[in-house]
């Protein structure tokens, strides 16, 4: 899903092209896409984008007359910038937008279609969209800190919820927990001043440093490989790949569709957080420590 690095990098890019400019048709082929119908999308057309705005892991498109187009793209919703007039393409296309400069297109791939749009009417209608997470490029320690300890969460729970954090999702929160070097399953009531201050820092050291890294591949261009896998991340994606501060193996915590990785050398002092499908394959023989492991690897395929 793409994060607040991300849509930062999108929301900058959409602002060279299609600020300032006239939408002059909108081209929804997905029936899942559009959630809203008063106001009608139709409404949009003909106005020009006077705004762009995040909202979490939300990008708005201010239309004027207190209209907005908000945007979810989830896991899998990207955007493409192509010439004036472009076709959707068949099988992951969900619209096209038409402007003078160009046509942006929204795909997704896979089967399930969760990108969503909403159209909106209102400053009270957008904000009722936002769940209310904290900016943590902008916030102080103090705010940071009550945010974590409003609730007695996972410090992995508590990075992902977009009502304590703003854009925060599952692949920069494992690169923010090991650069941290804090396991992502401990209880966020148990941390120390220290460890929340380092949690802080990491977070706004790795979003800000991806940011910039997005930015300088973008470079006038427009971001064509938006992924949750990245070369140069740490732990995320990298299971049993060094981790590159102490070359241990990454490991993982799996469920449902998503995946957490750690180092658990730097993060968890070398013990092994139970992994699902590995517990139930090796049930009572499950290892305690990154040793255990690398001797029983043999036996696990």
């Amino acid at each position: 899903m793409p994060e607040l690095p991300d849509i930062t990098v999108y929301l900058e890019c959409l602002e060279r092209r299609i600020r300032g400019e006239r939408l002059e048709q909108a081209r929804v082929v997905s029936a899942f896409l559009l959630r809203t119908f008063d106001p009608p999308l139709e409404e949009a057309v003909g106005k020009t984008v006077v705004g762009l705005r995040r909202i979490g892991k939300r990008i708005v498109w201010e239309m004027g007359a207190g209209l907005f187009l908000v945007f979810h793209l989830m896991i899998a919703g990207r955007w493409r910038w192509r010439e004036r007039g472009a076709g959707v393409p068949g099988k992951i296309g969900l619209a096209a937008f038409d402007f003078p400069t160009g046509t942006l297109l929204l795909t997704e791939a896979g089967s399930k279609k969760r990108a969503s749009l909403h159209v909106v009417r209102g400053e009270a209608a957008l904000r009722a969209m936002d769940p209310g997470g904290l900016e943590v490029l902008e916030c102080g320690l103090a705010a940071f800190r009550a945010a974590l300890m409003r609730e007695n969460h996972t410090v992995k729970r508590a990075l992902t919820d977009p009502a304590l954090f703003s854009g925060i999702g599952n692949a920069y929160s494992d690169e923010i927990l090991h650069r941290a070097r804090l396991s992502p399953v401990r209880w966020t009531t148990k941390l120390t001043e220290e460890e929340a201050a380092r949690l802080q820092g990491a977070t706004r050291e790795v979003l800000a440093e991806w940011t910039e890294r997005l930015r300088r591949e973008a470079g006038d261009g427009f971001p064509e490989n938006v992924t949750a896998f990245r070369d140069g991340m740490a732990v995320h994606g990298r299971y049993r790949k060094p981790c590159p501060a102490c070359a241990t193996p990454v490991q993982r915590i799996a469920y449902a569709d998503n995946e957490t990785n750690y180092c658990p050398r730097c993060q968890t002092g070398g013990k092994l957080l139970a992994d699902r499908s590995l517990s139930r394959l090796l049930k009572g023989d499950w290892p305690r420590t990154i040793e255990e492991l690398e001797e029983r690897r043999g036996r696990v395929v």
